[in-house]
C-alpha cells in the first residue's frame, strides 16, 4: 500500500523564495532547474506543482499579486481616512529600500503581467482595490473619490518611473514631494 506524500514545503513558500529569484533573472529566465535549485526541490517536484515553466512563472506572479494585495488591505485598515492617508498607504506600499529594485527589475515583470491576461486581470483587480482605498481618503462623493484614487495611483507610479531616470532625490523624498504638489493643486482647483 502506498503511503500517501506530504508536502514538507508549501507551494506558498516556494513561490514567495521565487520572487526575489524572477526579479534576478526575469520571467524569461526562471527555470525549472533554477527554481528547483532555489528551493531544495527537484526539478519533477517543482513539475508536479506547476505543470510547465510558464504555468510556474505565472503562480509566482499571481502570489506576488495576493501579497500585494494583503499589504494594500492591511494598509487600508490602518492608515487614517485622510489626504495625507492616502500618502502613507501608498509609500507603504513601495519602501524607499526597494525603490531601485521595484523600478528596474519590476519593469520586466510589469511586462509578463500585461502579456499574460490572468496576471493582467489580477493587476486589473488590485489597481480597483487600491483606487479605492485612494479615492476614499480624497473625497466623500463617491464618483469624485473613483476619479481622484485612479489619478493619484497613476500619480503614483508615474512620480516611481520618473524618479528612477532622475534621481534627483532619495526616492522617499522625491515620490512624497509629487504626491503632495498633487494633492495641493487638486484641492485649490
Amino acid at each position: 500500500m502506498d503511503m500517501p506524500r506530504y508536502k514538507t514545503v508549501s507551494d506558498e513558500q516556494i513561490l514567495d523564495g521565487l520572487f526575489g529569484l524572477i526579479l534576478e533573472t526575469g520571467p524569461d529566465g526562471l527555470s525549472f532547474a533554477l527554481a528547483a535549485r532555489a528551493c531544495g526541490l527537484s526539478p519533477a517536484t517543482m513539475v508536479q506543482r506547476f505543470g510547465n515553466r510558464l504555468g510556474l512563472v505565472e503562480a509566482v506572479l499571481l502570489r506576488a499579486w495576493d501579497r500585494l494585495q494583503a499589504e494594500t488591505e492591511a494598509a487600508d485598515a490602518e492608515e487614517a481616512l485622510t489626504p495625507q492617508g492616502a500618502i502613507n498607504l501608498l509609500m507603504r506600499l513601495m519602501p524607499p529600500e526597494d525603490a531601485e529594485r521595484n523600478a528596474a527589475d519590476g519593469l520586466l515583470l510589469l511586462r509578463e503581467d500585461l502579456r499574460n491576461p490572468n496576471l493582467r486581470a489580477r493587476g486589473a483587480r488590485w489597481g480597483h482595490t487600491l483606487a479605492c482605498a485612494l479615492g476614499r481618503r480624497l473625497s466623500s462623493d463617491q464618483h469624485a473619490a473613483e476619479r481622484l484614487g485612479w489619478q493619484m495611483a497613476a500619480l503614483w507610479q508615474g512620480a516611481h518611473t520618473w524618479w528612477a531616470f532622475t534621481r534627483t532625490d532619495e526616492p522617499e523624498q522625491a515620490i512624497r514631494r509629487m504626491l503632495e504638489e498633487w494633492l495641493t493643486s487638486t484641492h485649490k482647483a
